[in-house]
């Protein structure tokens, strides 16, 4: 009936982000158009990530075994077949950083092998306000019929309860667990494991929505910058370099002038924790 009438009820479009896209803007709005607008070529791999990836593969190995296998010595060997050597200074760094994730991640499985997540390595979304928030989940379990997001950290900070709660990205995932899995989620937790410590943070309502509205208003500078480039805009003006630190080690820097000048590039190795 309306569109007899010549009436418009086009409803206003939603705009699909994760947590790294919103991330990656905020830092650095030419780092975002050439990962995700113009897909450039990127660098090589960097020791903590590699580190990172394969405690993650680990676990995530780990919870897909029957409970009675979950043993320590079966995570460690979990280790062991997703390990690779990519980014590591030679063979001798390489078994030191193997030795350390299997010792991690036997740790963990010690102390929490006997969880019985709902969801692991969860794709998770939900439209909300102007966005449709996403993202692939760590861990997602189930207590007292809620959902508790659970997020795996390899690095050398040791997360607090503050970090939990500032996360956009836990928070984001909440709000879609909640939405994807039809559950209460407001728990989020950061669980490092060279520590073994779990940093805990409780959402209500409000600490949600302020997440979501500041995703929201990111989301819509992102999305006009990209439409703007795609009517002919000027990709420089629309998506200029912010230089950081992180220049260093930001994997499209061979395409940014600025970034090389800015910070010279670390060895891959640079950010392991001593």
């Amino acid at each position: 009936m309306g569109a007899q009438l010549g009436f418009d009820f086009a409803a206003p479009r939603l705009v699909r982000v994760t947590p790294s896209r919103l991330a990656t803007w905020r830092d650095c709005p030419r780092r975002y158009r050439l990962g995700y607008v113009e897909r450039a070529s990127r660098g090589g791999a960097w020791a903590h990530n590699t580190l990172g990836a394969v405690v993650h593969l680990a676990l995530r190995a780990f919870y897909d075994l029957p409970a009675a296998r979950r043993s320590p010595d079966a995570a460690a060997a979990l280790v062991d077949r997703n390990w690779t050597g990519e980014g590591f200074r030679d063979a001798a760094q390489e078994r030191e950083y193997r030795e350390r994730a299997r010792r991690w991640v036997a740790d963990y499985a010690g102390e929490h092998g006997a969880v019985e997540p709902l969801a692991v390595e969860q794709w998770v979304t939900a439209p909300v306000g102007g966005i449709v928030a996403e993202g692939r989940a760590d861990r997602i379990d189930g207590r007292d019929g809620a959902a508790v997001v659970v997020d795996y950290k390899t690095g050398r900070h040791r997360p607090t309860g503050a970090d939990a709660g500032a996360s956009e990205a836990l928070a984001l995932y909440a709000v879609a667990t909640a939405r994807t899995l039809r559950r209460p989620c407001t728990r989020v937790e950061l669980h490092h494991l060279p520590s073994g410590e779990v940093a805990v943070h409780e959402h209500d309502a409000a600490s949600l929505d302020a997440h979501v509205r500041r995703a929201e208003a990111t989301a819509a500078e992102l999305a006009a910058a990209t439409d703007a480039l795609a009517e002919g805009g000027d990709a420089e003006a629309l998506f200029p370099p912010v230089t950081s630190p992180g220049c260093g080690t930001c994997e499209v820097r061979r395409h940014c002038p600025e970034g090389r000048a800015a910070e010279p590039e670390p060895a891959p190795w640079a950010l392991l924790a001593p």
